[in-house]
Protein backbone atom coordinates (compact mmCIF):
# COMPACT_ATOMS: atom_id res chain seq x y z
CA UNK A 1 0.00 0.00 0.00
CA UNK A 2 1.39 3.11 -0.98
CA UNK A 3 1.35 6.56 1.36
CA UNK A 4 -1.48 8.32 -0.39
CA UNK A 5 -3.84 5.07 -0.39
CA UNK A 6 -2.57 5.06 3.22
CA UNK A 7 -3.77 8.58 3.91
CA UNK A 8 -6.93 8.37 2.19
CA UNK A 9 -7.96 5.14 4.10
CA UNK A 10 -6.91 7.28 7.36
CA UNK A 11 -9.07 9.85 6.69
CA UNK A 12 -11.75 7.76 5.41
CA UNK A 13 -11.43 5.52 8.53
CA UNK A 14 -10.90 8.90 10.99
CA UNK A 15 -14.61 10.15 8.85
CA UNK A 16 -16.35 7.28 9.51
CA UNK A 17 -15.77 6.87 13.03
CA UNK A 18 -16.65 10.81 13.50
CA UNK A 19 -20.02 10.49 12.00
CA UNK A 20 -20.50 7.49 14.23
CA UNK A 21 -20.10 9.44 17.52
CA UNK A 22 -22.86 12.43 16.21
CA UNK A 23 -26.12 12.71 18.27
CA UNK A 24 -29.38 11.65 17.14
CA UNK A 25 -32.48 13.65 17.47
CA UNK A 26 -34.04 14.66 20.91
CA UNK A 27 -37.65 13.62 20.46
CA UNK A 28 -38.14 14.89 23.65
CA UNK A 29 -37.08 18.73 22.87
CA UNK A 30 -40.02 21.15 23.64
CA UNK A 31 -42.14 18.72 25.34
CA UNK A 32 -43.03 19.13 29.37
CA UNK A 33 -41.13 16.62 31.78
CA UNK A 34 -43.76 14.74 33.73
CA UNK A 35 -43.67 17.66 36.29
CA UNK A 36 -44.54 20.05 33.87
CA UNK A 37 -41.06 22.21 33.14
CA UNK A 38 -39.30 22.50 30.22
CA UNK A 39 -35.45 23.35 31.24
CA UNK A 40 -33.87 26.80 29.31
CA UNK A 41 -31.05 29.06 29.52
CA UNK A 42 -30.45 29.09 33.13
CA UNK A 43 -31.03 25.67 34.51
CA UNK A 44 -28.68 24.13 31.52
CA UNK A 45 -26.42 27.48 32.83
CA UNK A 46 -26.76 25.35 36.43
CA UNK A 47 -26.65 21.41 35.30
CA UNK A 48 -23.31 22.83 33.95
CA UNK A 49 -21.66 24.08 36.39
CA UNK A 50 -22.88 21.21 38.40
CA UNK A 51 -21.78 18.53 35.52
CA UNK A 52 -18.59 16.83 37.37
CA UNK A 53 -20.44 16.34 40.32
CA UNK A 54 -23.42 14.98 38.82
CA UNK A 55 -21.31 12.69 36.59
CA UNK A 56 -20.00 11.34 39.50
CA UNK A 57 -23.43 10.51 41.34
CA UNK A 58 -24.66 8.88 37.73
CA UNK A 59 -22.45 6.24 37.85
CA UNK A 60 -24.24 4.84 41.59
CA UNK A 61 -27.85 5.36 40.47
CA UNK A 62 -30.49 5.63 37.61
CA UNK A 63 -32.16 8.24 39.32
CA UNK A 64 -29.66 11.27 38.16
CA UNK A 65 -28.50 11.89 34.85
CA UNK A 66 -25.70 14.32 33.42
CA UNK A 67 -28.23 15.86 30.97
CA UNK A 68 -31.85 17.36 30.95
CA UNK A 69 -33.58 16.03 27.85
CA UNK A 70 -37.05 17.88 28.16
CA UNK A 71 -34.89 21.24 27.46
CA UNK A 72 -35.88 24.21 24.48
CA UNK A 73 -33.16 23.01 22.57
CA UNK A 74 -29.81 25.65 21.32
CA UNK A 75 -30.56 27.98 24.65
CA UNK A 76 -30.43 25.23 27.03
CA UNK A 77 -27.39 23.47 25.43
CA UNK A 78 -25.46 27.41 25.47
CA UNK A 79 -26.10 27.48 28.89
CA UNK A 80 -24.96 24.52 29.92
CA UNK A 81 -21.41 24.03 27.58
CA UNK A 82 -21.64 28.42 29.38
CA UNK A 83 -21.71 26.32 32.43
CA UNK A 84 -19.32 23.69 32.05
CA UNK A 85 -16.64 26.63 30.69
CA UNK A 86 -17.29 28.43 34.14
CA UNK A 87 -16.67 25.55 35.88
CA UNK A 88 -13.72 24.75 34.25
CA UNK A 89 -12.02 28.53 33.81
CA UNK A 90 -12.70 28.72 30.49
CA UNK A 91 -10.07 30.18 28.60
CA UNK A 92 -8.12 32.08 31.36
CA UNK A 93 -5.97 29.54 31.64
CA UNK A 94 -4.27 30.23 28.32
CA UNK A 95 -4.35 33.87 28.94
CA UNK A 96 -2.04 33.76 31.73
CA UNK A 97 1.19 34.44 31.56
CA UNK A 98 3.93 32.21 32.08
CA UNK A 99 6.61 32.97 34.53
Amino acid sequence: MNKLNFIIFLILGLLISLAACTAGPNTTMDVASPDGHIAGFFLGLWHGIIAPFTFVISLFTDQVSLYEVHNNGGWYDFGFVLGAGILFGGSSRAARKKN
